[in-house]
């Protein structure tokens, strides 16, 4: 059965799921309805963009350890996105990044996934625009979900969230939801957290 986590709390992954190798994580979101004026033009879909970050004692040392819709794989395979969803339009999963737990080089501590609007300054969009976002763990080798995290806090004006991590402590794996909002403007201001 499925954890359902809060805000700040973790799971341990290693030791509730007894060889856990592949981890799917799945993040989701939906378009809240906008009210709009008679006249008023359609607006655009808000594109939201899924990446995982790879630090090395809490730091992100290279650009070539972000993996997102413009690089779907880590150099040493170990995590993979599997493509952009541009709406999030439909129900479950909008983005899903894979990760092999066995295959993670020891030097990394941490995966931290992240959610930010596709260009949200110049559409002028934020997640109080979005409901309904949550970040998952699958067992890879049931489809079986191990945890899930709703995000339910008000991200009114906010244009990127932390959604949460995976992490190694003790030689185990470990997920922490999060859940902070953030104003960066895009990705590439958004991994300057890390460095």
């Amino acid at each position: 059965m499925a954890i359902s986590l809060q805000k700040g709390q973790k799971v341990n992954l290693s030791k509730e799921n007894a060889g856990l190798n592949r981890v799917i994580v799945a993040l989701g979101w939906d378009e809240a309805q906008q009210k709009r004026g008679f006249f008023a033009p359609k607006p655009q879909p808000i594109d939201c963009d899924a990446s995982a970050i790879l630090t090395q004692n809490g730091k992100l040392l290279t650009k070539d350890d972000v993996v997102y819709f413009g690089n779907l794989r880590h150099y040493t395979n170990a995590v993979q996105h599997m493509g952009d969803n541009l709406t999030g339009a439909g129900v479950g999963d909008d983005e899903q990044i894979i990760i092999e737990l066995a295959s993670v080089p020891s030097q990394y501590d941490k995966i931290i996934f992240v959610v930010n609007i596709y260009q949200a300054y110049k559409r002028n969009q934020h997640f109080g625009m979005i409901q309904n976002a949550f970040i998952r763990l699958v067992d890879g080798r049931t489809n079986t979900e191990i945890c899930r995290y709703n995000l339910t806090d008000n991200y009114s004006n906010m244009t990127a969230v932390i959604f949460g991590e995976v992490y190694r402590y003790n030689g185990e794996w470990k997920f922490n939801a999060i859940g902070q909002g953030t104003t960066d403007d895009g990705l590439g201001t958004l991994i300057k957290r890390f460095m």
